[in-house]
């Protein structure tokens, strides 16, 4: 009996605990894990929402560049963090693809986090140094059946990469991946031609794109997109079925107060859909989101039973 209470005190404790916590919510600096590196799409929306979010919390919001494994060491530091909502992870559809690739993960891809809010969809484009003759879908196809296994494509993530596996699976070819821990030396590298074509995300695609930089030669998406009109989807071009899309997202460390979670979601959800930013998110080739934190977290089952059954139609075995 002495033992059950003192359980049931200290159960007490820490409720009324967090609940001080979060009602002087935030008192100090906020850490916003992005588990890529510097440059990338994500961290470009990332450091402009921290700074929104800043502003609107007072504290400042420091991002934090965690690339590793395929995003799983940043992601694992804030499964293991404090449920303060002094530590958050702007995460991707990496984390619906990991669940769905590893059989092990250090953490619950699930049960570990407290989502906050679908921040943004972002559209992949395929992509190619200007160097290749192939100026279409079919055309590139048509190259990589002529040469098979001589070309090199770039990937951030599995993200990215899945995706091109799966353009390999319906179209029957042969190209290497070269992995890379984040899409800004892969650009790097793809610019300066040592690879030759990558499935990438249009923040960090678009401007190489409208510079001639790169070669669009279709988007991933179902439907045009709005930043790319003339650019055709990869499905109309010869690869009919073909979609796939990348996404971003807010969450906190599981068992983080409720009251800070809505706080959270309602300041982002703000920033979000403010004109300037929105404008500046979709300039980029990303459309923004703002859900509510239970449709998010519907969001992403949905996608890990998704990516699951692609990831045994494509065989793709990641090298991250």
């Amino acid at each position: 009996m002495p033992n059950r209470l003192l359980y049931l005190v200290s159960i007490i404790a820490v409720a009324v605990s967090l609940s001080a916590l979060a009602q002087g919510y935030p008192t100090r600096p906020l850490r916003l894990i992005v588990p890529l590196a510097p440059g990338g799409g994500t961290d470009v929306l990332g450091r402009m929402m921290a700074g929104r979010l800043g502003d609107a919390l007072g504290p400042s919001v420091i991002v934090d560049n965690r690339p590793a494994r395929d995003n799983i060491v940043g992601t694992e530091i804030v499964a293991h963090a404090a449920p303060d909502g002094y530590t958050l992870l702007l995460t991707t559809i990496s984390h619906s693809i990991n669940a769905a690739m590893y059989k092990e993960l250090p953490y619950d891809s699930i049960r570990d986090f407290a989502p906050i809010t679908q921040t943004a969809n972002q559209h992949l484009v395929l992509v190619v140094n200007p160097s290749l003759p192939a100026k279409t879908v079919k055309e590139l196809i048509e190259y990589l059946k002529a040469h098979p296994g001589e070309l090199n494509y770039g990937s951030s993530s599995n993200a990215t990469a899945l995706p091109m596996e799966l353009f390999k699976h319906m179209t029957a070819t042969q190209i290497q991946n070269i992995p890379y821990k984040g899409s800004g030396q892969m650009m790097s590298d793809l610019l300066g031609r040592q690879v030759q074509l990558s499935m990438s995300g249009a923040v960090s695609a678009v401007p190489h794109i409208k510079a001639g930089r790169l070669r669009a030669l279709g988007i991933a998406s179902l439907k045009r997109s709005g930043f790319l009109p003339d650019v055709p989807t990869i499905a109309e071009s010869g690869v009919p079925g073909f979609q796939a899309a990348a996404w971003t997202g807010l969450m906190a460390p599981a068992k983080t107060p409720r009251s800070v979670i809505e706080r959270l979601n309602k300041e982002v959800v703000r920033i979000l859909h403010m004109p300037d930013f929105s404008e500046r998110i979709s300039s980029l080739g990303a459309d923004v989101v703002g859900s509510t934190p239970e449709e998010f977290g519907k969001f992403i089952s949905n996608e890990i039973e998704k990516w699951t059954k692609i990831v045994k139609i494509a065989g793709f075995k990641s090298n991250q």
